[in-house]
Order: structure tokens, then C-alpha cells, then sequence
């Protein structure tokens, strides 16, 4: 069985019908915005995002779901589709999930607008249904990620970046979501402020591993939909770069910047930046943290009983880490 396969399994009837409802959150009386949400719905990635909001809710409730259980999961995943569609034309993305992206089919202004529109859909959903707590959750992270996009935008043009900025973009950029997702599966339950803040929490450490690895990627040559060397042709401060940088020499660091800066879409040059990230200790150190994040987001599980829910998020916890894609 497929590792998440394994994971959905405690949660296999809420995902079935999860799926009928989140595509009658987006139906519309607008037969081109049908046939796009459509044509959205029938490429959706793992759903790992609703699984965390399921998954949660029935840890720290022993096994109970509410209807806004359903409605949570479906506000992430309308939220999450937004910035994704909105993300492809920023990126001037013509591919996702192997895919034509929707901006590829039907242009720029219609893709922008079909976002705008699942945003608006999200939000609605909350509150049409007085759901504050979980519109309030949703809302912090739409913010967050906004400011962590614009924060690595306006760093990567000057290649300034530190670690402690570099965490708090991917803090806001990636985390920020699997965060909410987490928060919003506890409030659905009717669990304590205190409850939701540790689910959280337990999110955003759990994303920030998440994207560590994203970097990893980066150094590796398996075949996983990004080809190697994207992070360094875009510009982009990963964290074996920023490590690298920090702990080499004067001169190995102006060869750095210079060669990401003005060489990066020189194939020969980037491959000799992956070489010199490897061999000045970047993948260990940035293994190292990513393991660091990944041990303190099981902690905030210790104190719960043993369930099938909290057995799927400790494997998600471990999937996120080792997954080779």
C-alpha cells in the first residue's frame, strides 16, 4: 500500500465525501467558470491539506467530526487552489502536476479572475456558515503568505538573506497553510484556544520541514517534476545556499553571489554551485534542520493517546521528510 494510501486510511469515508462537497462548493450558475473548476478538480494533487484538517480534528477529539469539519477542509483546499492558480501566472507557469496550467488554457485574466473567484468562494463558506474562528484562521494564513512571497521577492534581489529571515519566509510562504490546516481541524471540534494554538504549531513545523526538503531537492538528481538547479536559476535563497554562504570565504562568497546572481542560467555554472554546496557541508547541515523541525512537530503529539489518527499524522510527519518527490 502506498504510504498515503496508509495515511488516508482511518479517514476514508470523510475524504469520499469530502471530495462531493468541495465540488459543490464551487459550482457556479457561469459555464466557463464550471468548466474550469472541473477541469481543476479532476487534476487535484495528494490532498494532503483536508487530510491534516481530518486527521487532527479526530485526534484531539477521540475519533468525532463535525460538518464544519467538512466545510474547514473545503475553505484550505478553495484557498489553496487560489493561490496555486494565481501562483502559475505570476511564475509565468504553463505546467501543473504535468498538467496545462489553467492560465496556459484560458490566459492570464481569466486565470486571475478564477482565483479572485475560489478566494471569494472560501471566504463566503465561513461566513455563510458563522464560521469567525475558522475564517479567522484562514485569513491569517492568505496574509502570511502574501507577505512571505513579497519578503523573498524583494531578499532575492539583493541576495541579503539570512537564516533567520529565510525561516520566517518559508514560515509564511509554506508553513503558514499546513499550519491553519492543523488549527482549523481542532476548531472544528470545538477544541480550546490552547488546543488549536499546539495543532498549529504542530502545522507549521511540519511545513517548515516540508519545504527543507522542497530545497534538498534541488541538489538531488532524481526525477521528480523540478529539474535540479531551479531553485539556483530562479534566484531563489535555499537553505544549504544561505548555510554556505555564511560559513565559507571572502572570496568563495563574492564567486557565490556573482555566479548566482549573473550565471544562472548557465548550466555548467550551476552545476558547479550544486558541487560546491555539496562539498561545503549545505545538504548536511540543511538534513540536520530538517530533521530538528520534524522531532519537534511529533513532540506536540506525545501527549495525546494512541489512535489510527495520530499513528497517520506521525507516518505524514515521517512521509514529509522521506518522500522522494
Amino acid at each position: 500500500m502506498k504510504v498515503i494510501e496508509q495515511i488516508k486510511q482511518p479517514i476514508l469515508e470523510e475524504m469520499e465525501l469530502f471530495e462531493s462537497k468541495f465540488k459543490d462548493s464551487m459550482a457556479t450558475k457561469v459555464p466557463l467558470l464550471n468548466r474550469i473548476t472541473q477541469y481543476i478538480v479532476r487534476r487535484k494533487g495528494k490532498q494532503m491539506r483536508p487530510m491534516f484538517v481530518f486527521l487532527v480534528a479526530k485526534m484531539v477529539s477521540g475519533g468525532r467530526f463535525e460538518e464544519r469539519t467538512y466545510r474547514g477542509a473545503s475553505v484550505i483546499e478553495l484557498i489553496h487552489t487560489a493561490t496555486l492558480v494565481h501562483d502559475d501566472v505570476v511564475d509565468e507557469s504553463n505546467k501543473r502536476r504535468g498538467f496545462f496550467s489553467v492560465n496556459a488554457l484560458w490566459k492570464n485574466k481569466i486565470a486571475v479572475l478564477v482565483g479572485d473567484f475560489l478566494l471569494s468562494k472560501g471566504l463566503l463558506l465561513s461566513i455563510d456558515n458563522n464560521d469567525f474562528d475558522i475564517l479567522k484562521l484562514i485569513s491569517v494564513a492568505v496574509r502570511e503568505m502574501s507577505e512571505g512571497e513579497l519578503l523573498q521577492i524583494e531578499k532575492a534581489r539583493r541576495l541579503d538573506i539570512t537564516e533567520a529571515v529565510y525561516f520566517e519566509i518559508i514560515r509564511q510562504k509554506t508553513a503558514t497553510l499546513i499550519a491553519a490546516c492543523c488549527g482549523i481541524g481542532a476548531a472544528s471540534v470545538g477544541s480550546s484556544e490552547e488546543e488549536i494554538q499546539k495543532m498549529r504549531l504542530f502545522g507549521e513545523r511540519i511545513g517548515i520541514a516540508f519545504q527543507i526538503k522542497d530545497d534538498l531537492f534541488d541538489y538531488t538528481d532524481a526525477k521528480i517534476g523540478k529539474p535540479t538547479g531551479i531553485d539556483i536559476k530562479e534566484q531563489k535563497m535555499t537553505l544549504p545556499l544561505i548555510y554556505v554562504l555564511n560559513n565559507c570565504t571572502k572570496e568563495e562568497r563574492g564567486w557565490l553571489i556573482k555566479s548566482v546572481k549573473k550565471f544562472h542560467n548557465d548550466k555548467k555554472r550551476v552545476k558547479e554551485i550544486i558541487a560546491f554546496v555539496k562539498e561545503k557541508g549545505g545538504i548536511e547541515y540543511a538534513t540536520e534542520k530538517m530533521k530538528e523541525y520534524q522531532s519537534k512537530a511529533l513532540e506536540l503529539l506525545v501527549s495525546y493517546p494512541d489512535s489510527p489518527y495520530k499513528d497517520s499524522l506521525m507516518t505524514m510527519v515521517n512521509y514529509v521528510i522521506e518522500r522522494k518527490i
